[in-house]
């Protein structure tokens, strides 16, 4: 008899408890400051209709911080240090065909994007590893290019971290602005 009562209140208790959890409201993270963000070339690829024959050739996931009245590259972005090209996890891009980027072709794939920026020129570094956070475990030997671009000046500031493309002739410009700063990488199919 008192190993029956025993066992009924075991299970009484393990009901309980498991009535409680169900119940319990799971608690969500916060909304991340610097959200995450995707862009494809061509631009309008992830809302192409079913028959339409316009596939992605490039997608990016990043995240975009914000300038926050701080002043960016060269203070906060210092000069000649690898940044990630964005924020939290390292910038992924990914080509489903071959591309050329600074003479190199690349196959098809996934990978991330870093960039050293400096006053006048930034050198923008595509890296086989992906899935790292940030800058802090980067790799050069994992470099798979790296080119120069020119900074270009705006007259006014960007608010959030930003890419686009533009089409050029057999290809596109991956278009970077944030703050004053505005960088393009060609890219050729």
């Amino acid at each position: 008899m008192r190993n029956i009562f025993i066992i009924v209140f075991a299970l009484f208790c393990f009901n309980a408890k498991a009535q409680q959890s169900a119940s319990a409201e799971v608690k969500f993270p916060a909304a991340d400051p610097s959200p995450a963000d995707i862009v494809y070339f061509p631009l309008n690829a992830p809302k192409a209709k079913a028959g339409d024959p316009t596939k992605p050739m490039i997608k990016i996931v990043y995240s975009r911080p914000q300038k926050k009245g701080r002043d960016i590259f060269g203070v906060l972005e210092q000069y000649g240090k690898v940044w990630r090209f964005g924020a939290n996890e390292s910038t992924e891009v990914r080509f489903f065909k071959k591309v050329n980027i600074g003479g190199k072709k690349i196959k098809p794939g996934t990978y991330s994007l870093f960039a050293i920026p400096n006053k006048d020129s930034w050198t923008i570094i595509v890296n086989s590893e992906t899935d790292k956070w940030g800058a802090f475990t980067y790799n050069q030997a994992k470099d798979i290019v790296r080119v120069s671009v020119p900074v270009k000046t705006l007259s006014k500031p960007i608010e959030y971290f930003s890419l686009t493309f533009t089409e050029i002739n057999g290809g596109a410009n991956l278009i970077m602005g944030w703050d004053r700063t505005q960088v393009e990488l060609p890219i050729t199919f």
